[in-house]
């Protein structure tokens, strides 16, 4: 069965949160569109580094745009490989503002982030798995 990002993240079991906060954005439905989207991904190991306050404060309807603006930030317009992410230094995100991609030692990290798990495919587009949330300026 091919599956569209949001029922990508779902099926993992490991982004319980990220769908959570996908939903209460009113977002889950853009990312069940045509796409192609690269979405960067913070786990729930990721989402539970933020304070559960601040967490529980994103999620409530009148800070729906603060979240939005959060979840757009980890949304990379087009479809990216890991061997194109590589390459680049930023990446322009679907909230219009970038993030910066830079590799070390084998890591790749995206601002604060380093990313841990790469390629996984879905119908419109492809997820890379980050440990942190990544929060625009």
């Amino acid at each position: 069965m091919k599956m569209d990002i949001v029922d990508t993240a779902v099926s993992a079991g490991s982004f319980t949160t990220l769908v959570t906060a996908l939903k209460a954005a009113e977002l889950d439905g853009v990312l069940r569109g045509e796409g192609p989207f690269t979405v960067f991904a913070p786990t729930d190991a990721a989402f539970a580094k933020i304070p559960a306050d601040t967490l529980n404060d994103l999620l409530k309807p009148e800070n729906r745009e603060k979240l939005q603006a959060v979840l757009t930030y980890h949304v990379v317009p087009g479809r990216y490989a890991a061997e194109d992410v590589v390459g680049m230094r930023d990446a322009k995100t679907a909230n219009g503002q970038s993030f910066a991609i830079t590799s070390r030692d084998g890591k790749v990290m995206v601002d604060n982030a380093q990313v841990t798990k790469t390629d996984i495919k879905a119908t419109n587009g492809i997820i890379h798995v980050i440990d942190t949330v990544i929060m625009p300026k």
